[in-house]
């Protein structure tokens, strides 16, 4: 699309924009102070939220307006699914330069639709106001029956730890972009694959009915993985009260960051554990049910080690020939260090 023909936010105005955006809502919601949304009855109301920011979150040369929206819708979308909740709607909210193209805007709208339209969730409003930054503000809804949320603080010694997919795959999905020569030794249909978990991640929704499936009444913790494995890990047991064990070998590395010379094998674990952005779950569960669902989920699920008693989480090798470390926040992406 040719985005100098388009009008530019300020040409149109605040009503004018706004009714251009209202078109991705349904008409029966939007139009009011507020969206009212109906739940199931005995259902509980999930809601969170998460703020894109551009050259904090995305670039122009990593990731289009499509992608943007994308990954906004996704993001959030995780986070229902970490909580164990089905979405409903959301909600944006958009601050942006009056210079900026009207395209631009409609084209992250139309990433957002696309993610959205997978799992039948309806944009229901949001609020538009002048900025110098590009910011994108999501608040998402869902619900859940309170006897299946998911919390952080549910993990018990003895617990499998379970990731639902590969990591470090967007990592390197960055790298790609932001150095195309970069794994050169990869083929294009793994490049493909790996900008794909960058710029198109997929919320891991399809996981919660699979758990319930096993047992209703399931006893789980989890969260997602999107500020990476090592944290998400460290925050279960900081919020259950437990320690864990993870074993290196069984560490769900993306298999292009095992082929390719331009990293080495402790890179490579690096940036499974602390790359951020690949939008799987981690959860505790009992064992012999962490194993049926791993069964059921493929493509890269895969038990990770166990819950412990006392604290600290050690990344340790069967074989012995690593030494143990143990496993920080600290190494993880930070916004204001």
């Amino acid at each position: 699309m040719n985005l100098s023909s388009s009008p530019r936010v300020r040409d149109l105005g605040e009503q004018a924009f706004l009714e251009r955006l209202q078109r991705f809502c349904p008409a029966e919601i939007v139009g009011d102070d507020a969206a009212v949304l109906t739940t199931e009855p005995g259902q509980s109301l999930v809601v969170t939220t998460d703020l894109l920011v551009d050259r904090v979150h995305f670039s122009e040369g990593t990731t289009s307006p499509e992608d943007v929206g994308w990954r906004a819708a996704a993001m959030n979308l995780s986070d229902l699914a970490a909580m164990g909740a089905s979405p409903l709607g959301l909600t944006v909210g958009l601050g942006v330069p009056g210079q900026l193209s009207v395209s631009w805007v409609e084209n992250v709208y139309q990433g957002l639709s696309a993610c959205l339209q997978q799992y039948a969730t309806p944009i229901v409003g949001g609020d538009v106001c002048r900025s110098p930054v590009i910011t994108v503000a999501i608040a998402a809804f869902g619900q859940v029956s309170p006897q299946q949320v998911i919390r952080r603080s549910a993990a018990q010694p003895g617990d499998a730890i379970l990731v639902t997919g590969v990591h470090g795959a967007s990592r390197a999905g960055l790298e790609l972009l932001l150095n195309p020569s970069w794994g050169s030794d990869l083929s294009e249909v793994e490049h493909r694959l790996l900008i794909q978990a960058h710029q198109r991640p997929q919320p891991r929704l399809d996981v919660v009915p699979k758990l319930w499936q096993l047992d209703k009444q399931l006893r789980v913790a989890g969260m997602d993985s999107s500020d990476g494995l090592a944290d998400a890990v460290v925050q279960i047991c900081r919020a259950s009260g437990v320690g864990a064990s993870l074993e290196r070998a069984d560490m769900p590395i993306a298999t292009p960051l095992t082929k390719t010379t331009f990293l080495t094998p402790e890179q490579a674990l690096e940036w499974a554990l602390y790359g951020g952005e690949d939008f799987e779950l981690v959860l505790a569960l009992p064992p012999a049910l962490a194993t049926s669902l791993v069964q059921q989920l493929g493509q890269g699920a895969a038990i990770i080690g166990e819950m412990v008693e006392g604290t600290g989480v050690q990344l340790v090798d069967r074989t012995g020939q690593y030494p143990a470390i143990t496993l920080s926040l600290s190494r993880g992406f930070q916004h204001f260090l």
